[in-house]
């Protein structure tokens, strides 16, 4: 299902876009070294039900995960890079975590994640994978207009992240997103350009470029759950939802201190 917005349901997603960014930021800030995952989703679920939205997470059940999610957060450290369950372990000074959240607020759903490192070590392979997202996310919001295709925003992620040197694994990307977290079409995270949907004003998309250092090889970990890189390497994942306009992409999931 591909679902176009009217003017109303914008609105709403904008409300829903600052809640996530907001809320992401606030758990950016709490994260710290000797914070623990299982106290991040709390804060989460706090936040969460505080605004009177809804966790598109709890119970999610899809097929490429065993049973419901469970928690209200993606916490993804090190060699995790999607959909990681929140699990005791407390944070040390130079991991990379990653924060991916979705929720739902007056019937629409945004998404967005960030990766950064805790702590003051500043690994340099690890500050260049998050640049690599956080640059190939701009690149494909860029080249989101009316007009153009989700080939377009495939091919300008893909380039980013193949000219900084990594491999593009193409079984998970962005996704249309609406009433729903995951909808059609799906934006892969490489692909030729002038091919694809034509994006139209009122689509929500959720770009979302990740790698990993030295492999495009995932396995699944004994949660069912958290996928990690196949040979232990560090990984990033980067992502915003955007509203196609008649102008251009607008960034629903900008944190307030980035909002115009």
């Amino acid at each position: 299902m591909i679902e176009i917005l009217n003017p109303t349901l914008l609105a709403r997603a904008r409300d829903t876009g600052a809640l996530v960014a907001d809320i992401l930021e606030t758990l950016r800030s709490r994260s710290a070294v000797g914070t623990n995952l299982l106290e991040i989703d709390r804060w989460a679920k706090e936040m969460i039900v505080e605004a009177g939205a809804q966790s598109c997470y709890v119970d999610y059940e899809p097929s490429f995960g065993r049973g419901p999610f469970g928690h209200y957060i993606c916490t993804a450290v090190n060699d995790a890079v999607l959909h990681g369950r929140p699990h005791d372990y407390t944070l040390a000074d130079g991991d990379l975590l990653t924060l991916d959240l979705a929720v739902s607020l007056d019937g629409v759903a945004a998404d967005a994640a960030i990766s950064f490192l805790v702590g003051d070590a500043r690994p340099p392979e690890s500050v260049a994978l998050i640049s690599a997202t956080e640059r190939a996310l701009a690149a494909g919001i860029a080249a989101a207009g009316p007009g153009a295709r989700i080939g377009d925003i495939s091919h300008a992620i893909g380039t980013v992240l193949s000219e900084a040197g990594y491999r593009i694994n193409t079984e998970f990307g962005g996704h249309g997103i609406g009433s729903t977290m995951h909808q059609d079409p799906h934006v892969a995270n490489t692909g030729r350009p002038g091919r694809g949907y034509k994006l139209r004003p009122g689509l929500l998309l959720a770009l979302e470029p990740w790698v990993m250092a030295d492999t495009a090889r995932l396995v699944t970990d004994a949660d069912g759950w958290t996928l990690r890189s196949a040979t232990g390497c560090r990984t990033a994942h980067s992502e915003h939802t955007i509203a196609v306009t008649e102008d251009g992409a607008e960034i629903l999931t900008l944190p307030e201190r980035a909002r115009p």
